[in-house]
């Protein structure tokens, strides 16, 4: 499995190319921040960052986007940039065919470093531990975009396997539905060739008086 994972932002936007092995073996094969400068019309913005990952999804053909999901945040601007940096490139994965998958920000903690909670400095002590590198990606968002392809290499089992259960869940409850609708559709001709037969009983009788 090849990941894309990726740390969305407008200011600098973290991609990472991981690729998942047997087991929880994971190996980095490419890390980059592509940066927008604050001064540049949003819309060029956003472009740079979509020719960028597009320019990566045509090179390294990751099987599966996974992108940091955004929350609400007390800037209500970063979100919302965030947030579009994000939008662009699971996009442009969307026209390739590339599945995309979110994960919260709690999800890629708990999944690097076992603490949901962890704080940044955690988060890169632990890719640095996983991928066995001997310096620290940076920025910070280069760390985070690498922690979001290894969380995804190590969810993606677990949530195949969630998929798979609702799948099933969903078409019992398919078949369940049409039992019902069944059952009911027999209850009611039934009871209307019962009340045919009681007026067919009751025509009868009053031609006889």
């Amino acid at each position: 499995m090849r990941v894309m994972g990726v740390d969305p932002g407008l200011t600098r936007c973290g991609l990472s190319l991981i690729e998942g092995g047997a087991g929880r073996s994971v190996v980095a094969l490419d890390v980059d921040v592509v940066r927008t400068p604050a001064d540049m019309d949003l819309a060029q913005r956003l472009l740079l960052i979509s020719e960028a990952a597009e320019y990566w999804l045509d090179t390294h053909k990751p099987s599966v986007v996974a992108i940091e999901r955004v929350f609400a945040q007390h800037n209500v601007r970063t979100a919302m940039g965030t947030a579009q940096a994000g939008g662009v490139i699971a996009l442009a994965a969307a026209r390739r065919g590339v599945n995309v998958c979110f994960h919260t920000p709690s999800e890629v903690k708990a999944a690097v470093t076992g603490n949901g909670s962890a704080d940044k400095a955690q988060v890169t002590a632990m890719v640095m531990r996983i991928l066995g590198l001997q310096t620290a990606p940076t920025p910070a968002d280069a760390a985070d975009a690498l922690a979001l392809g290894i969380c995804h290499c190590w969810r993606a089992p677990m949530i195949a396997r969630m998929a798979q259960a609702e799948a099933m869940a969903a078409e019992q409850k398919r078949k369940y539905e049409t039992r019902l609708a069944e059952q009911r559709k027999a209850r009611a001709a039934e009871t209307r060739s019962v009340t045919a037969k009681k007026l067919a009983r009751v025509a009868r009788e009053a031609g006889t008086r």
